[in-house]
């Protein structure tokens, strides 16, 4: 990730979410706290920056975050319904205005024909909408977690500004 892009991102987003006094979370499922962690690396994030909840488990996704067992059955912890029930999750468990949600397989194993590493569902949620879409990164486990992380990022300036 290049740690300066992302400052700017950052900085950038706490600006946009502090102006309307909004607060965000994060529920993060293959990132395993990297995008809560990446926010608070900027001073001042607590004026705009909730809580996270990492729900690597189903049964965390479900405990926490309220996803619905059948939900989980049904499409699997990287699918457009889980990711969509996770970013409502973390708006109501933590208390926010706005949330981001991701789930995905960053490998090196655990891919299927259908849904190989580097396939990553993002959400997002705010106070007028949802809405979330699928990517598929390329490279390492790394580099998949620190591309959604900056594309996490990126759609949250989207739906913030």
């Amino acid at each position: 990730m290049d740690t300066y892009l992302i400052a700017r991102a950052v900085a950038e987003l706490g600006e946009c979410l502090r102006a309307q006094n909004h607060f965000l979370a994060t529920a993060e499922s293959c990132t395993g706290g990297l995008l809560a962690s990446t926010l608070t690396d900027t001073p001042g994030s607590s004026e705009w920056f909730a809580g996270s909840v990492v729900a690597y488990s189903n049964t965390v996704k479900n405990k926490l975050l309220d996803v619905p067992a059948a939900t989980l059955e049904e499409h699997g912890a990287v699918s457009e319904p889980v990711v969509l029930a996770m970013a409502r999750g973390a708006l109501k468990t933590i208390g926010a205005d706005v949330s981001v949600a991701i789930s995905g397989i960053a490998g090196p194993s655990g891919g299927t024909p259908d849904k190989p590493v580097g396939t990553v569902w993002i959400a997002w949620a705010w106070p007028d909408g949802i809405r979330a879409r699928k990517y598929h990164f390329q490279g390492n486990r790394d580099q998949i977690k620190g591309q959604s992380v900056m594309t996490a990022i990126n759609g949250l300036l989207g739906v913030t500004k």
